[in-house]
């Protein structure tokens, strides 16, 4: 997965000039040219665009690209939300990583479908796919690696941010399968393991390298040799309520709870931590190991 995850670095820095720019435009106004299609004439009129390998087979060749302008819902508000959300997080991308590397993830996304189809066709005897929605939930699984602190208004109300709704995306994933398993739907099963796929083809790198900085911070912290200022804080704290005072010259006795007006040192010639009063910082003998 590493190896691909520099293939795909690689292949974007040698190819400057390759994709398309504004994709999603392209994308966009290809699904509102459908969706009106679909309302005046029914869904008949578009099942020609959809993806179905069988159909490929017998030269229909532009089904392995017109699936992806189907919209996924009949419903005009469904529709203009996932529409505005594939433009807006499809933007973002194309403005983080430039034309090429979006136009990358969003391709390898609609061929890792295909891919899906044609294994559904063959193994189970049905592979037909309209619209691209796990490539859109792809993306946004890209834009929340970007910008896990991203504010987004769920419901245009709620502020939430983008890594929680992630994980939330992840989870609908994994009811998705389960629940076409269940129904035998297994292209439908297939999909979101597809999207996850394409996701991690271009984060793998980086959520290895994140985990292990958290391995690391982890054993860092939990080391023996490092100070844990909380709970030296907390001991320091429980000393003091004990033994009524928190320094105590190592000459003469005195603490501060005693003499609030005095004040203490440390010697840093001493070996090891001990204080003294004003009166005997200077004049004290240096403890020795």
């Amino acid at each position: 997965m590493r190896k691909l995850n520099h293939a795909v670095d690689r292949f974007v820095l040698e190819h400057p000039r390759f994709g398309i720019p504004n994709l999603m435009r392209y994308i966009i106004v290809g699904n509102v040219i459908v969706f009106f299609l679909l309302r005046m004439s029914g869904y008949a009129a578009v099942m020609f665009l959809g993806f179905e390998w069988g159909q490929v087979l017998h030269l229909e060749l532009w089904r392995l690209l017109t699936f992806i302008f189907v919209p996924d819902t009949t419903d005009p508000f469904s529709l203009i939300l996932s529409l505005y959300f594939m433009y807006f997080i499809g933007s973002m991308l194309e403005r983080e990583w430039g034309t090429p590397k979006f136009n990358l993830y969003y391709f390898s996304g609609v061929l890792l479908t295909i891919i899906t189809g044609i294994i559904s066709h063959y193994a189970f005897g049905g592979g037909y796919i309209v619209g691209t929605y796990y490539v859109g939930m792809s993306m946004f699984l890209a834009f929340a690696a970007l910008y896990p602190d991203a504010q987004l208004l769920l419901l245009f109300i709620i502020p939430i941010r983008a890594k929680w709704l992630a994980l939330a995306d992840v989870a609908l994933f994994a009811v998705d399968v389960v629940g076409a398993l269940l129904r035998g739907n297994y292209v439908r099963a297939l999909l979101p393991v597809a999207a996850l796929l394409n996701f991690l083809i271009f984060f793998w790198c980086d959520l290895m390298d994140q985990l292990d900085r958290r391995r690391s911070f982890s054993r860092h912290r939990n080391s023996h040799q490092t100070i844990q200022f909380q709970a030296a804080v907390r001991r320091q704290r429980k000393k003091e309520a004990e033994q009524g005072y928190r320094h105590k010259c190592d000459v003469c006795g005195r603490t501060d709870t005693e003499w609030p007006d005095l004040e203490f040192r440390y010697c840093s010639r001493c070996a090891g931590y001990h204080c003294f009063c004003q009166d005997h910082i200077f004049s004290h003998e240096h403890f020795r190991e």
